[in-house]
């Protein structure tokens, strides 16, 4: 018998620290790591170490032109008793919640317009990507030359229509420079909205319509009761989306007012630069885009809780 022990061979630590490699370059956990692992070095390099460096840069007194020193809170507390940077807090909630909620509204009725059988169809949905695909700075120019104070389009059709007796100045009175730019970023948001619940309303399989008519439904009971519910995990993606593209906006108003008439304007992305990089103030600069994370984070978790609760989508029933 210990003639057959020793004929077996012993098996030597190398060879066991081989089998289990070779067992972990087959898991395909560590394959998923090393294929992320690019993604998340781009992240850190160009996302997280930008943000990290602004959160440390608002703390400091930097200016252009000198690194600065750790000052404390002296900057927030300096923008607690700001009246702009409140003015550009009020605007930035207005300006993001009266444009989401208006593009939701008529992204979802386009959505469902455009997901039913029509002449043209795939034409329409290539005409109503354009807005989006546009770049913004040319959107903005154009919005520009439709609100310009002496050629508008709109103030030449009112007057010859005679609802108005003079050219409206959209982009010099404080009231009418809001709602233009709300509307700019409305006619640009949209499609994204539109396509991406369209896509959603494809996966809808038409046999629940068809049992839902059978059985009597009307158009808002199949709505309310099909449409909605299956689509709900697609809504609160793309709203998230739509609120943080439309929180952080910065190129459309920056083209067509600079944050004018009097701050009417300014949203806390483009005050940020207009601190930072054109008055020179880093430290003051990146204490405004500091404070934007608080309400994207809460946009965030909105979301998130929301999708959560649909108890629906792990086979249970709704709250």
């Amino acid at each position: 018998m210990s003639t057959v022990q020793a004929s077996i061979p012993a098996r030597t630590p190398s060879a066991d620290a081989v089998s289990r490699w070779s067992r972990v370059r087959a898991d395909r956990n560590f394959i998923a790591v090393w294929f992320m692992l690019p993604a998340a070095a781009f992240l850190l390099l160009f996302l997280a170490y930008p943000l990290g460096l602004g959160v440390w840069m608002s703390f400091t007194d930097a200016r252009i032109g000198r690194t600065g020193v750790y000052i404390g809170l002296e900057n927030y507390e300096w923008l607690w008793d700001d009246a702009i940077f409140w003015l550009s807090v009020f605007n930035t909630l207005l300006y993001t919640i009266v444009a989401s909620a208006i593009k939701f509204a008529i992204g979802l009725y386009l959505a469902l317009l455009l997901n039913r059988n029509m002449p043209f169809k795939a034409f329409i949905r290539s005409i109503v990507l354009i807005p989006f695909i546009v770049p913004t700075v040319l959107s903005a120019i154009a919005f520009w030359w439709i609100y310009d104070s002496q050629f508008s389009i709109i103030s030449w059709s009112l007057t010859r229509l005679g609802l108005i007796s003079h050219n409206i100045d959209f982009l010099g009175d404080p009231n009418w420079a809001r709602a233009s730019v709300i509307i700019a970023n409305i006619w640009r948001g949209v499609p994204f909205v539109a396509i991406t619940l369209l896509a959603g309303l494809q996966t809808v399989s038409p046999s629940l319509y068809e049992a839902a008519t059978l059985d009597g439904a009307t158009s808002w009971q199949r709505f309310r009761h099909i449409t909605y519910p299956l689509l709900t995990p697609i809504i609160a993606v793309v709203m998230t989306f739509s609120v943080l593209f439309t929180f952080t906006d910065f190129q459309l108003i920056w083209a067509l007012t600079r944050g004018g008439p009097v701050n009417a304007t300014h949203l806390m992305a483009t005050l940020s630069y207009q601190r930072g990089i054109i008055s020179g103030r880093l430290g003051e600069g990146a204490a405004i885009a500091t404070a934007m994370i608080p309400f994207l984070l809460a946009a965030i978790a909105i979301s998130w809780f929301g999708m959560q609760r649909r108890k629906w989508q792990q086979g249970g029933n709704n709250d």
